[in-house]
């Protein structure tokens, strides 16, 4: 059997298309707005929040509930918040309460699962969260609804703000002086951050997030210089990524998510010699 029958064949069942379908629509929400992470340095907050999702996913684990992403979203969002309004006024600055955070909710979700196993396979189920193995190709069609629905609301607020968003991301200080309430879009990005977190932890899992985040923008930025330019290339090379590092997981049963990053590597490094290449012309 060659890989077009393959492919044939596993497109026929209804958890091939729905990995496919939130895949491209998370790695498409995560590139839009990676780009503005980067450009910001937020990429720290996008890193601390993932191991908040895996916490809040613990202890939606442990309390055994149906469906555990609204639990995950209102945690997740809610530090995504506490943490802006906090972090430069508190005695404990940003970073370091970021990083306080992140370790934590890392270490009391991992205690928290061992004190109250949902399976007899605590270590599967803590290495799937972490790293993505499973859960994409085992989403509900709910679930696929639900990340329909966020991935939509995420590229609108994108789209309709993309100037105000522009503004704060290159000029802050001028964009307060021009009118636009930076502090509130602050609060936007970093709770659409926080959302784009918790669709992508089925994606990649937690700890490799980032990666989905990051890497598309730093590939793109290697070969363009416009805000532009730099955001359509990261969501093709997003969405390309994700759609590749998708297929060689299904087809040779490799963990989803460190298939999807080693294919952004692979991406980074290709644009990165473009980029050389471009540069001595």
């Amino acid at each position: 059997m060659n890989i077009w029958q393959q492919l044939a064949t596993y497109w026929q069942y209804p958890f091939v298309r729905y990995a496919l379908i939130a895949g491209v629509l998370i790695a498409l929400c995560s590139s839009l707005w990676g780009v503005t992470l980067v450009l910001k340095r937020f990429s720290f907050i996008g890193d601390g929040l993932s191991h908040v999702a895996f916490g809040a996913m613990a202890i939606a684990a442990v309390l055994k509930m149906s469906s555990r992403m609204p639990l995950i979203l209102l945690v997740t969002v809610a530090t995504a918040i506490l943490l802006l309004r906090t972090g430069s006024r508190a005695k404990i600055k940003g970073d370091a309460a970021i990083a306080m955070v992140s370790v934590g909710a890392l270490a009391m979700g991992y205690l928290l699962m061992n004190l109250w196993p949902v399976s007899g396979n605590v270590s599967g189920d803590v290495c799937a969260t972490l790293f993505g193995s499973t859960s994409i190709l085992t989403l509900r069609l709910s679930e696929v609804w639900l990340c329909v629905i966020l991935s939509v609301i995420v590229i609108l607020l994108f789209v309709l703000f993309y100037n105000k968003i522009f503004s704060v991301t290159f000029d802050e200080d001028f964009a307060r002086v021009a009118g636009v309430p930076a502090g509130l879009y602050n609060l936007m990005i970093a709770v659409v951050i926080a959302v784009i977190i918790v669709l992508a932890m089925n994606l990649v899992g937690s700890l490799l997030i980032s990666a989905l985040v990051v890497f598309p923008a730093l590939s793109a930025m290697r070969i363009y210089k416009s805000f532009l330019s730099v955001t359509v290339c990261s969501a093709v090379l997003s969405v390309g990524c994700a759609l590749l590092g998708l297929l060689i997981a299904i087809l040779g049963s490799t963990p989803v998510g460190s298939t999807i990053v080693a294919v952004d590597i692979a991406a980074f490094g290709v644009c990165s010699l473009i980029g050389k290449f471009a540069a001595q012309r």
